[in-house]
């Protein structure tokens, strides 16, 4: 695998472990402390925390199981999801009043940016070809 996918497939990976953690810690007060929206049932949350946990083990497998015959997501898949995900939160903080703290506005802005800024990084490095 060519080093500079293997290096956007680690770094993609661990974001979407971070993001991931963050939101399966949203049941024990984590979104008041960073001052995003606090949901009324900590399901979806959970649910999307997991998905985007289960998206950077994926990440990883396909950096590190090539040697051992196993895939993951892949660059394409994972390019696909960072700027749908990113899109979508940008729109959420452009159009909608969240009525969040400043800190949550700087959270979820900086979320949006690094994600969208990865992804565009993987399209633009063209990673997704063989």
């Amino acid at each position: 695998m060519q080093e500079a996918k293997k290096r956007l497939l680690i770094i993609d990976g661990i974001v979407n472990l971070l993001l991931g953690i963050l939101l399966l810690l949203f049941p024990f007060g984590l979104a008041p402390l960073l001052g995003v929206p606090v949901p009324n049932n900590h399901f979806y949350p959970t649910i999307l925390g997991a998905v985007l946990f289960g998206i950077g083990v994926a990440l990883l497998i396909d950096a590190y199981g090539n040697q051992r015959g196993i895939s993951g997501l892949g660059i394409a898949g994972a390019i696909v999801i960072n700027l749908c995900g990113a899109t979508i939160l940008i729109l959420w903080l452009l159009f909608n009043s969240l009525n969040l703290p400043l800190r949550g506005y700087v959270i979820l802005w900086t979320i949006a940016i690094v994600v969208l800024s990865v992804g565009l990084i993987e399209l633009i490095s063209r990673t997704w070809e063989n």
